[in-house]
């Protein structure tokens, strides 16, 4: 995982991601997930480029089911922008870098 990318679990959301002073920009993806494997790299450069205005954290949807539950993902790639603990932005489906950082700006 990338230096500026946050790994998320059911155990870790609330402290990482709920109660985080900076906006977060939440992955749910999958290891089997091709469009997810897609936008990695993308969140990645997000992620470098943005230190201090978002953060950037992954959730794996295999292995923390129920915050994925929580947050009704029913589809992924998902990302949940979450700002002072609510989700301010939702977006689906590999979109291209531009697209995705408009979506967070504008959210945060």
């Amino acid at each position: 995982m990338a230096e500026n990318v946050i790994e998320v679990t059911d155990d870790n959301f609330e402290d990482t991601v709920l109660n985080s002073d900076t906006p977060i920009v939440v992955d749910f993806w999958a290891e089997w997930c091709g469009p997810c494997k897609m936008i990695a790299p993308t969140l990645e450069q997000l992620a470098d480029e943005n230190v201090g205005t978002f953060k950037v954290g992954k959730l794996n949807v295999d292995d923390n089911r129920e915050t994925a539950m929580k947050y009704g993902i029913r589809s992924i790639p998902t990302l949940l922008v979450i700002k002072e603990g609510t989700v301010a932005e939702q977006i689906v489906g590999a979109l291209p870098k531009d697209a995705i950082k408009d979506k967070i700006l504008s959210a945060i």
